[in-house]
């Protein structure tokens, strides 16, 4: 895995990765930056958002259950001194599909978050992770 970021202006930036796909990172307003882009913590905790939803989406695919949504909300607290890393985040997933089960989503999102996502496994050093889980009907 590589990539390159590259200065814009100020303190945006644009991010290139090895897949060729870019995006633009930048600060707010009072640190320099022109509200841009996303925040680079922003784009942490949503990396790990795609991370674990891959993770859900497949294991639930082996198991012969298509989801027709999944969406996650997330929610984190940072420390207040430097480095203002993460210490808590909630997840809140929603979910549908034909015949999938409450108990089979709450199994994928534990095997996600205590297994298989390496976002979450490297962010559960400093934050409290918990989660809550919706299936609605199909």
């Amino acid at each position: 895995m590589n990539g390159t970021v590259q200065l814009i202006d100020g303190v945006s930036f644009r991010l290139s990765s090895g897949s060729c796909h870019t995006a633009i990172s930048d600060g707010p307003p009072a640190e320099g930056g022109q509200n841009a882009g996303m925040r680079p913590m922003e784009m942490v905790l949503l990396g790990m958002g795609g991370c674990t939803a891959f993770d859900v989406a497949q294991i639930l695919r082996k198991r012969r259950r298509e989801p027709e949504l999944l969406e996650i909300d997330l929610e984190a607290e940072r420390a207040e001194e430097v480095p203002k890393v993460f210490t808590r985040i909630h997840l809140k997933y929603r979910l549908k599909g034909q015949g999938i089960t409450e108990k089979e989503v709450r199994r994928a999102i534990e095997l996600s978050l205590e297994k298989y996502c390496s976002a979450t496994r490297m962010l559960a050093a400093t934050a409290n992770i918990t989660y809550d889980c919706e299936v609605l009907v199909s």
